[in-house]
């Protein structure tokens, strides 16, 4: 399967958590990362989303969110994962910036040049990508 979206984590799912209309889904990733995913009963059923399903999730690098020297833990966002940066490519207006992370994966993000201007976004930088569990597209291979 070939999409658009820039980051794919192939995972294996770890937690079902049902609610009235959405589930929570919490893939664990490359590194012992986790993702969380809200996604509809109906796609929970159909995908056959359950412990130890493989899966991945999809995330456009336009939903995440960087911070540097922050404080994660009085953040709402679910999905924070911690790496340095490897590489900003900036364009006119915005800057891709890929994040390393510690299992091997990577992250890209799409940010304004001011944005990575004013975080001082270069390489070896610590930084955080966040994105909502929302934000977050959840598929199997069948």
């Amino acid at each position: 399967m070939k999409t658009s979206a820039r980051n794919q984590f192939a995972g294996k799912v770890v937690a079902v958590r049902r609610g009235a209309v959405n589930d929570e889904i919490e893939l664990a990733i490359a590194g012992g990362e986790r993702i969380v995913a809200t996604v509809t009963r109906e796609s929970t059923e159909s995908l056959g989303l359950a412990p130890g399903r493989e899966a991945f999730a999809l995330v456009k690098a336009s939903s995440v969110n960087l911070m540097v020297d922050g404080d994660t833990a009085r953040l709402s966002t679910r999905n924070r994962l911690a790496g340095e940066v490897a590489r900003v490519e900036p364009g006119a207006v915005n800057a891709e910036v890929l994040v390393d992370l510690p299992g091997g994966g990577s992250v890209a993000a799409i940010v304004t040049i001011e944005s990575a201007r004013k975080l001082d976004l270069k390489p070896g930088r610590p930084v955080t990508a966040l994105f909502k569990a929302s934000s977050v597209i959840v598929g199997t291979a069948d």
